[in-house]
């Protein structure tokens, strides 16, 4: 590799940012809905890793604090 060159972006398989953010804001939740708008623009502007950061908090907010207790 010369100098200067950056090395080629791996591939990822199809579908896999699809996978990579889902989720699913919990209604009528502010935090929820923050980060759901922070990864629409991050997915938008083709920062998908930060993206997924996003979807991560989502997922683990809304599994967390808005999950149904145990009985």
């Amino acid at each position: 590799m010369s100098q200067g060159t950056a090395p080629p972006l791996a591939q990822l398989p199809a579908g896999f940012d699809t996978w990579l953010l889902d989720c699913a804001p919990a209604p009528n939740c502010v935090v929820c809905a923050t980060n759901w708008r922070q990864l629409t623009a991050c997915k938008q502007s083709g920062d998908i890793t930060q993206a997924a950061r996003h979807a991560t908090e989502i997922r683990d907010h809304a599994s967390g604090v808005h999950a149904s207790p145990s009985n």
